[in-house]
């Protein structure tokens, strides 16, 4: 998976976990991200409820029914949810980051496209 060059290490919690909620800026949020997706199901989960979310909102557009919403939105969450819990048993970032945690899904989603992480 790839690293961003010369990131700051994370800051550590008491319990001697990397705290989701103490990073200041993407560039060094993107490496604990790709660390807490290491998990190859999680992945794969997460490229698929993205797919899907992208087709849910083009479907959003064509139809105007804004049930396509709700439905992109879990199919997004859902997936990326059972890949954390199901298989790489940890707790999404998007609890205590979720703007950088999306940001974060839709840099994987696109490195993976790149081939830049692997599914």
């Amino acid at each position: 998976m790839p690293t961003l060059p010369d990131a700051p290490a994370a800051p550590v919690n008491n319990s001697g976990s990397v705290d989701p909620g103490s990073f200041e800026n993407f560039a060094e949020f993107y490496p604990f991200y790709l660390a807490e997706h290491s998990n190859l199901t999680c992945r794969r989960l997460h490229f698929a409820g993205a797919s899907l979310s992208l087709v849910c909102l083009a479907l959003l557009v064509v139809t105007r029914n804004p049930l396509w919403l709700l439905a992109g939105l879990l199919c997004g969450y859902g997936f990326a949810w059972i890949g954390h819990f199901g298989f790489e048993k940890n707790k999404p970032a998007s609890f205590k980051r979720p703007l950088l945690s999306f940001r974060g899904d839709w840099t994987m989603y696109k490195d993976i496209w790149l081939g830049k992480v692997k599914i």
